[in-house]
């Protein structure tokens, strides 16, 4: 069977979309004369338009003349389908820019343990629940690691982004500046300094004190404290030298951030905090080389807004 010249038996072409606009058009408006200001085009124009799309589908689309406008029942049953193209074109632009703008993929990012309890320095946190809002589809995945442990995994790709306390810079590796975090020297509850009132204790008498300290990722001015220390333990990490602290028998660095939990509750005390304390500065890292997807580039603007550090209401 032959198909009819006039019908749509091969693509439809841009020009063929222009016509079925012109007579939805038309239609809306309900007549020549009424789409004139909509369209922008005289009422011979029009009037040559919907010719030439009657004759590209052999329809009779619609009747004018004194009597008006009218649809034909062929008009009617185009005007429903040309309403489903532009739905479906319309659908179609949508999708294209969500996958233009959406963001999709995984975030790797590595954290040196126990900062959650910085509730005064949010930056994080808050840059994470921004990117998830922007990105409902990314993946999130941390892992909490030693700072050296973090800088080599940047380094070889297998993290995104990095937290760390920057201690030296490395030449492979982009910082950006995020907070500084305080230390200050801690006893636990049962140790014989937390009953003493501060005027009573010594800062001799400290230093000859059983003491634990970090075995690494401590800044200058935390090793130069520490090496006047009489270090009786070592601790790869923050719980490490709570664990050695709330034991009674050890004295200590630990974030007040961190150890703030323990002051409260009466385990922990400060000891003589204007003499004995230092501060840690972070940093979140990236690797230069390598240009950033969007979805680091999205966390990355967000580290670096600074009312991201503030707590949410």
């Amino acid at each position: 069977m032959s198909q009819k010249q006039g019908s749509f038996n091969s693509r439809i072409a841009d020009a063929d979309i222009r016509l079925l606009r012109i007579f939805r058009a038309v239609v809306e408006s309900g007549g020549f004369s009424t789409a004139e200001a909509e369209l922008g085009m005289s009422v011979s124009a029009i009037s040559i338009a919907m010719s030439d799309l009657e004759k590209r589908l052999d329809m009779n689309l619609c009747q004018r003349g004194r009597a008006g406008f009218a649809l034909t029942e062929q008009g009617e049953d185009l005007y429903q389908a040309a309403l489903q193209l532009m739905a479906s074109l319309e659908n179609f632009r949508s999708e294209v820019n969500s996958i233009h703008y959406r963001l999709r993929g995984e975030l790797n990012i590595g954290i040196t343990d126990n900062l959650v309890t910085m509730y005064d320095h949010m930056r994080v946190t808050n840059s994470l629940a921004a990117l998830k809002r922007q990105g409902p589809e990314v993946t999130i995945n941390i892992r909490m690691m030693p700072p050296v442990e973090i800088e080599k995994s940047v380094l070889d790709g297998r993290l995104h982004v990095g937290v760390i306390p920057s201690m030296k810079s490395l030449a492979g590796l982009q910082y950006l500046y995020l907070y500084p975090e305080d230390c200050q020297l801690y006893c636990g509850h049962q140790h014989p300094l937390y009953a003493l009132k501060e005027r009573s204790i010594k800062s001799r008498k400290l230093l000859t004190e059983p003491a634990v300290t970090l075995s690494r990722g401590v800044p200058d001015q935390g090793r130069e404290l520490m090496a006047k220390m009489t270090t009786a333990a070592t601790a790869t990490d923050r719980e490490g030298i709570a664990f050695l602290l709330l034991s009674g028998e050890y004295i200590g660095f630990l974030p007040t951030h961190y150890a703030e939990r323990w002051v409260q509750e009466n385990r922990m005390r400060a000891l003589l905090p204007k003499q004995f304390h230092y501060q840690n500065h972070y940093s979140a890292i990236t690797r230069k080389s390598v240009p950033a997807n969007r979805v680091l580039r999205t966390f990355m603007s967000e580290l670096a807004r600074p009312e991201n550090d503030l707590p949410q209401k």
